[in-house]
């Protein structure tokens, strides 16, 4: 569905209900003018009938301009939070590769920056709409005025607004360039905070990350900003100088070949001396909609970059008999992992070692469904894994990667594990002094990665799932802690009847794994 069309969706007919009022605010601001214009020359008595009019119209223009406003808010606060809960959800729904590959920080442009351009989009609609309604309204009282003038009007704006349409093409081609741009920025900035300590640490660094990135970029997006809203302020100073070039050439030029008398040239220079202050509105108004056309069209990308998985299933499953990978390929660029054909049955436990960009992480992402493989068959008590019943499948996991994210709650695991079991565990990973546990949620993550990463084990091994994963769990650990991880729980989580993979390059502990598992270039070789 169109973003235009789920926006129209989300509004109702409200968004109809607060464009009529735009228009009837335009045309009553219009009105009051005529009214006005007819007061100049009006008798005693017309002017207390007119004076009632124009009471009315005011208060019209007034209450339909505040209800318009106050609906089209109303609207865009609407349409940013349900965009927001889509594209949260979109993004939680995703493929793993799709989300690597789409990257945190053009995703975290869209949700915040982009969806806010949305609300100011709803913000100055009505004005833009009741700007465009006032210009109607005056022209169609030109037209009662003269017909003559009134086209000459009509044409004049028309050619003002073919300028003003070649100015504005490439000043929105300079704030989608500034937008895109930002997301580079986004990027530079979230370094800046992951990469704190590096950048301490190495001056020189830091000073060329500053100036040659980040400086740089943020120079880049002032320049073609300031660009393109210095075209817009040219585009709307064209207009309001032809306009008065118009007025001047009508009044001073074409007033006698015209045959225009005095109360319709009063009129005419009224009138259009009144629409241009609209005119400017509309046309100011025009940067921001332009904005809000590249947020949309952001937005819509992103949709259509990150198309949904099959999330649903029946139940997660809590148990299996064998877990197979049968000529198993994955392709990244250069690097092919594969063909392999691997086996594993419950209560197994299992090294995994090989050297750096030997394919480890990659076989564990495949492994557990986050990854899907370009050829070969995964299969689960003999069933292929495939779109439909890939997220069920992934819930037979828990998992310790490397590039681990900790939650700081327990959300989504049974309750009644949080007190004892989650509180000798604390105990168990000596945590207890740091951490502690109140409803299900941690009182502190300002840890060590080494303590991260035990916090982290407590909570998967809470999940209770029938098949574990470590990828590198010990490397961050004391020796005290890597000999409790290999003598004490891992032979525990295998007791459990769990199947557990660990990727390790601690060969001094070979020994008590059922099974070495060596990985070189993508190929498996004997350990």
């Amino acid at each position: 569905m169109s973003i235009y069309l789920m926006l129209l969706r989300t509004t109702g007919v409200l968004f109809f209900v607060a464009l009529a009022c735009s228009v009837i605010g335009g045309l009553s601001n219009a009105a009051l003018l005529a009214l006005i214009n007819q007061g100049l020359s009006a008798t005693e008595a017309q002017r207390w009938q007119l004076a009632w009019q124009f009471a009315l119209l005011a208060l019209l223009m007034l209450g339909t301009r505040t209800l318009s406003q106050s609906l089209f808010m109303a609207m865009g606060q609407r349409c940013k939070a349900e965009l927001r809960r889509k594209l949260v959800q979109q993004v939680a729904d995703a493929g793993y590769a799709d989300l690597e590959q789409h990257g945190m920080p053009r995703a975290l442009s869209v949700l915040t920056q982009d969806l806010d351009q949305v609300v100011v989009f709803f913000i100055a609609l009505p004005g833009f709409v009741m700007s465009l309604a006032v210009i109607i309204g005056c022209m169609g009282y030109l037209g009662y005025l003269s017909l003559t003038v009134m086209m000459i009007a009509l044409i004049t704006v028309l050619i003002g607004s073919l300028g003003y349409r070649g100015v504005h093409r490439r000043a929105l081609q300079l704030m989608r360039q500034s937008r895109q741009r930002e997301e580079t920025l986004t990027g530079e900035v979230s370094a800046l905070f992951s990469g704190a300590k590096e950048l301490r640490l190495h001056a020189p660094r830091k000073q060329a990350f500053l100036h040659n990135k980040l400086f740089n970029t943020i120079e880049q997006v002032r320049v073609e900003r300031t660009r393109g809203y210095v075209l817009y302020a040219l585009a709307n100073i064209w207009a309001s100088v032809f306009f008065f070039a118009f007025i001047g050439v009508v009044m001073f030029l074409l007033a006698n070949m015209l045959d225009l008398h005095g109360a319709v040239m009063s009129g005419f220079a009224m009138v259009f001396l009144y629409m241009i202050v609209p005119i400017e509105t509309a046309l100011a108004a025009l940067p921001g909609l332009t904005l809000t056309q590249v947020a949309l069209k952001r937005i819509q990308a992103m949709q259509q970059q990150l198309p949904p998985e099959q999330t649903t299933f029946d139940a997660p499953q809590l148990s299996f008999h064998q877990l197979a990978l049968r000529d198993i390929t994955y392709q990244h660029e250069a690097f092919q992992l594969g063909p392999l054909s691997l086996q594993f049955r419950p209560g197994e436990l299992v090294y995994l070692t090989g050297g750096n960009g030997s394919g480890k992480t990659t076989l564990a992402r495949l492994l557990t469904g986050l990854y899907q493989a370009d050829s070969g068959q995964l299969l689960l008590d003999g069933e292929v894994i495939n779109e439909s019943n890939r997220a069920g499948y992934r819930q037979l996991f828990s998992a310790v990667f490397n590039d681990f994210h900790l939650f700081e709650d327990l959300q989504g695991i049974d309750s009644t594990r949080w007190n004892d079991e989650a509180h000798a565990l604390l105990d168990a990973l000596q945590l207890t002094r740091k951490v502690t546990l109140v409803e299900g949620t941690f009182s502190t993550l300002a840890l060590s990665t080494g303590q991260r990463k035990r916090l982290a084990l407590l909570v998967a091994w809470l999940e209770d799932r029938p098949f574990y994963l470590f990828d590198e769990w010990a490397a961050d650990q004391d020796p005290a802690f890597r000999e409790v991880f290999y003598h004490q729980l891992l032979p525990a989580l295998k007791a459990r009847g769990k199947t557990v993979l660990v990727i390790t390059h601690d060969d001094r502990y070979f020994h008590l794994a059922d099974r070495c598992l060596k990985l070189e270039l993508g190929q498996l070789v004997s350990a």
